[in-house]
């Protein structure tokens, strides 16, 4: 990657919907050679789609918790994975060091169904004991810099 590839990433972050044309015109290449090295940012796997991106509030599901999840005997990561992967409530998990064995970021329409949600949660059978953070407000919420 070259800085002309961080100055396409940069452009696709700020508007994935803009032409090759345009992104072309702010690094100064050709759309064809701008297509060409983002496909070949697809294949390396820098970039690895494109998507909408949603307000999570808009769509009714605005309470949202971190979750601690402290699990019996030594589990693996893909065993975690494959028992909260079912859950809808479940935006993201992830492995962690220290006492817990993995962060859940949870959310919901409400506080009744974040309730629900962790109730599930703790009836996984793997699961010892969770720890819960309900999020108040959203300070920063940034993509990483190219």
């Amino acid at each position: 990657m070259d800085t002309i590839d961080h100055r396409i990433i940069s452009c696709l972050m700020a508007n994935a919907r803009s032409s090759y044309a345009d992104i072309g015109n702010v690094v100064g290449l050709s759309a064809p050679a701008v297509k060409r090295r983002v496909d070949k940012l697809l294949d390396t796997g820098v970039l690895r789609g494109f998507t909408a991106v949603v307000d999570p509030e808009q769509l009714g599901w605005g309470t949202e918790a971190f979750v601690e999840v402290h699990c019996r005997g030594n589990v693996s990561p893909s065993d975690i994975q494959n028992r909260l992967e079912p859950m809808a409530e479940v935006m993201a998990a992830y492995t962690v060091s220290g006492a817990a064995d993995a962060i859940v970021h949870l959310r919901a329409a409400s506080i009744h169904h974040l309730e629900t949600a962790l109730e599930r949660l703790r009836a996984v059978e793997i699961i010892d004991r969770t720890v819960s953070t309900v999020v108040l407000s959203r300070l920063l919420d940034r993509p990483p810099a190219p």
